[in-house]
């Protein structure tokens, strides 16, 4: 896997302060997508151990609130292969999700993802899920874009609360700003 850029202190994608990861390759290629160099599977750097090693220290301060993962594309099946481990990583350095929490942007929806046979399905999806806990899902669609929205581009996006969608069995939207209590 590629990423395009890590981002230290990002106050724009999620709440709190988080270290932001733009990992590279998307077949969803969006219509007004704000970073299309991002499609190319091959854009930016290799994501190395090395560079797991430096997010993972840039997640150490109290004041990081967590890490979200963008595109990209990070449910392409090639980037969660490599993105699985890591987030197991964090998860074992950072098991308090109260403190650090995981967010991902993804262009497909849940139901896609959940979905057998389709194309981000894949063995590594489930597990995947089971680490994040706010996924905001859907494509970016230049028809419905509305700059005034928090944490998304157009109207059809949504952003789920996954902790509180596994406890409740039913797909529950984070709309409060509070993500486990914080």
């Amino acid at each position: 896997m590629y990423y395009g850029e890590i981002k230290n202190c990002d106050i724009a994608n999620g709440t709190g302060v988080r270290i932001t990861l733009f990992v590279s390759g998307c077949t969803n290629r969006c219509e007004g997508c704000f970073q299309p160099q991002t499609w190319d599977f091959k854009y930016g750097q290799p994501f190395t151990e090395e560079t797991e090693e430096k997010i993972l220290k840039m997640m150490e301060p109290e004041y990081i609130d967590g890490l979200t993962l963008l595109g990209g594309e990070p449910f392409e099946p090639e980037n969660q292969e490599a993105l699985l481990p890591f987030l197991k990583r964090i998860r074992e350095k950072f098991p308090d999700r109260t403190h650090k929490s995981v967010w991902a942007f993804t262009g497909f929806t849940l139901d896609m993802l959940l979905t057998e046979g389709s194309h981000p399905r894949c063995r590594y999806t489930d597990e995947m899920l089971s680490l994040i806990d706010v996924l905001v899902d859907g494509p970016f669609v230049q028809a419905q874009k509305d700059i005034s929205l928090q944490f998304r581009g157009s109207r059809n996006q949504r952003i789920i609360d996954l902790n509180r969608t596994r406890a409740e069995g039913k797909i529950t939207l984070w709309n409060d700003g509070i993500v486990n209590g914080r």
